[in-house]
């Protein structure tokens, strides 16, 4: 099974068990709304699993799919609270296929501020929840 087949799974069943082994310990995941990179699974996989959360529903789907040797770029749709959020998310695997990068870009305006206003309640509420 593929790296990007795994992660279609994950996209399904919502197993974060997938979704853990998936990464490697040192992936990076680049956010449109966070400034700096994102390094390591700990933090990757809290980004991954709260985006899966706020995005990942029934209005979700992949529209596009264009690959290369080591990764793959993945359209999305979305609607949430009225808005359509378009976007892509841009991954690199390594020789194992686990997720070495993971890029998210999205737009229009206005659904970059709400997935940031949505992101930040989500990972609020797996920090609360974890400790």
């Amino acid at each position: 099974m593929t790296g990007l087949d795994r992660w279609n799974a994950y996209m399904r069943e919502h197993d974060r068990a997938v979704l853990w082994d998936l990464l490697h310990p040192d992936a990076v995941f680049e956010s449109p709304v966070v400034h700096t990179p994102q390094r390591g699974r700990d933090i990757v996989f809290k980004y991954l699993a709260s985006a899966e959360q706020v995005l990942g529903g029934p209005g979700f789907a992949y529209r596009g799919e264009w690959r290369n040797d080591t990764g793959v770029i993945l359209e999305f749709d979305a609607t949430l609270e009225g808005i359509t959020i378009n976007g892509v998310d841009m991954i690199t695997f390594d020789s194992d296929d686990r997720i070495t990068h993971f890029k998210v870009m999205v737009r229009p305006l206005k659904a970059i501020n709400l997935l940031h206003r949505l992101m930040g309640e989500q990972l609020a509420r797996q920090q609360a929840t974890s400790t």
